[in-house]
């Protein structure tokens, strides 16, 4: 006998057990994470096999490509479906001067970006290359742009500009056939149209979108480009809101869908085959896309397309006056907590507003009980009401809230002319200084030409802030700090009373060019 310890590893009877445990341990250790993972990690299905096991990550692979599978893939299936109601609009003018590019006959007005696009874009949406009749002679001229039916009955919608001044109109649709197409009414304010073409009840029409789109959303333009019919392209929505200089209508879509020349009076669709908007201009430095377009937004068109079906034409509400944007400063300069709302700078004599009370720096706030943010949204508010309506509006005059009512008249067709006097200040004498604004001015009454009211600008300083906010000779200033001036000294007072309520700036209305407007002029300081 040995006091040796027994190594019990080497007894045959040692080892099976062992094998056994070590299993039983691992078996164990398997049933726990199985236990531990059974719900997050296998899905147990009945089949007539037996029992399925599938595993989590591929029941989520199998939703993500399901889900990817029930989204579009392209735009084939909307345009399908929308491109039959897109049209080519085709033009005749007979007798009409075909004058080169940079003589277009344009309806906008001169040196304005649509006057540029105009001339780019295409007074028949085609170019110079593709246009008929002889180049600057006398002779029938030849264009093409686009369109779009808005009814079965043959009522569609294009741009004024497409076909302005036509002798005939036809279109060519989706389906190859051509048909002629007589123009019911335009709008130049807007630059729309609607024509009709007889012949058939059965039209294929888009429909004009109800909701607003919203910045990133897609947006697919059909049109007829350089004259390639039926041509879809697609992008999405860049920006809202926008203001191209084209009138005070303004309230562009702006699209990164490509738009060339042809394309103008081609809508714009949104991915659920409505009509979002109305592609009427183009930026461009060359005259081919970059990326910019330009569409009248669908509410407007709804607006415009029924009064010109009812009447041919577009009556709009008119309230006259002259209005400007409140900047920041102008809104420092009056009290006012925020920068919004429109600002008077001339009621019209015997105008609407004027008969209401309203003055020159009162401030419209809302309309019938609806903010104002700009004076392009009051603009855009009072032409969507027709003449006769009577509406409220909230006004800050001299620091007092006011609601005034007033009908409002018929926006007049055409400007009235009204002279302007700058230039003529050199047969006045040099006048007085005004401290603080950099300006030497003389009474309006002793300068031939400026009339009787305010003061004449004789002088100004070019490193001042005046000549940065655009003051120059024969301007004539109205206004200082809301007290009516007509003598040098009442502006030094009035300049010298803002200085003493330690204001930074002091509002100036002036009237320059023939029209009032009001600017906020920094106080120099000493």
């Amino acid at each position: 006998m040995s006091d040796r310890p027994t190594d019990f590893s080497s007894l045959p009877s040692y080892k099976a057990p062992r094998r056994s445990l070590l299993s039983m341990r691992k078996f164990a250790l398997m049933a726990s994470v199985v236990a531990g993972l059974g719900v997050a990690a296998y899905g147990i299905s009945p089949s007539k096999d037996g029992i399925n096991f599938t595993t989590a990550a591929h029941a989520q692979v199998d939703k993500q490509v399901k889900a990817q599978a029930a989204q579009p893939m392209g735009f084939a299936d909307i345009v399908e479906r929308v491109k039959p109601s897109v049209i080519s609009v085709k033009v005749n003018m007979k007798e009409k001067v075909a004058k080169d590019d940079d003589n277009n006959d344009s309806p906008f007005q001169p040196g304005s970006p649509m006057e540029r696009f105009f001339k780019r874009f295409g007074e028949n949406g085609m170019p110079p290359g593709m246009r008929g009749g002889p180049r600057g002679g006398r002779g029938p001229v030849s264009g093409q742009g686009s369109g779009f039916f808005i009814s079965a009955d043959g009522y569609a919608v294009t741009n004024n500009h497409v076909v302005d001044g036509a002798d005939k109109v036809e279109v060519n649709t989706d389906d190859g056939k051509t048909y002629s197409a007589k123009v019911i009414g335009t709008d130049p304010r807007t630059d729309l149209a609607l024509i009709k073409v007889e012949g058939r009840t059965d039209f294929p029409f888009a429909k004009l979108a109800d909701g607003k789109p919203r910045i990133g959303d897609w947006v697919l333009a059909v049109g007829n480009p350089f004259g390639l019919g039926g041509t879809v392209t697609s992008g999405i929505v860049s920006a809202s809101g926008r203001d191209i200089g084209n009138g005070p209508y303004d309230d562009f879509i702006q699209i990164d869908a490509a738009v060339n020349k042809g394309n103008s009076g081609g809508p714009a669709f949104d991915v659920s085959g409505e009509v979002m908007g109305v592609n009427t201009a183009i930026y461009s430095p060359s005259g081919g896309s970059v990326g910019i377009a330009f569409s009248i937004p669908a509410s407007t068109v709804k607006q415009v397309v029924a009064q010109l079906k009812e009447k041919g034409s577009v009556s709009r509400g008119w309230i006259g006056v002259q209005i400007q944007p409140v900047t920041q400063d102008i809104a420092d300069s009056l009290g006012l907590k925020k920068a919004e709302g429109a600002l008077v700078a001339e009621p019209q004599s015997d105008g609407p507003a004027a008969k209401a009370g309203i003055k020159s720096g009162d401030v419209i706030t809302q309309v019938n009980g609806q903010p104002v943010k700009d004076a392009r949204e009051l603009a855009r508010t009072i032409g969507g009401f027709a003449p006769g309506n009577t509406v409220k509006l909230n006004v800050l005059s001299k620091g007092e809230d006011k609601v005034l009512s007033m009908t409002l008249g018929q926006l007049p067709n055409t400007v009235e002319a009204k002279a302007d006097i700058g230039g003529d200040s050199g047969s006045s004498a040099r006048g007085a200084d005004v401290p603080r604004l950099g300006l030497t001015v003389s009474p309006a009454s002793s300068v031939a030409g400026a009339g009787k009211e305010g003061v004449v600008v004789t002088g100004v300083d070019p490193k001042s802030a005046a000549a940065e906010r655009g003051f120059k000779e024969g301007d004539v200033i109205l206004e200082v700090a809301g007290k009516n001036v007509a003598t040098p000294g009442e502006v030094r007072e009035a300049i010298v009373a803002a200085h003493a309520d330690k204001k930074n700036s002091v509002l100036i209305r002036v009237r320059s060019g023939g029209s009032s407007k009001f600017v906020a002029v920094p106080l120099a300081k000493g």
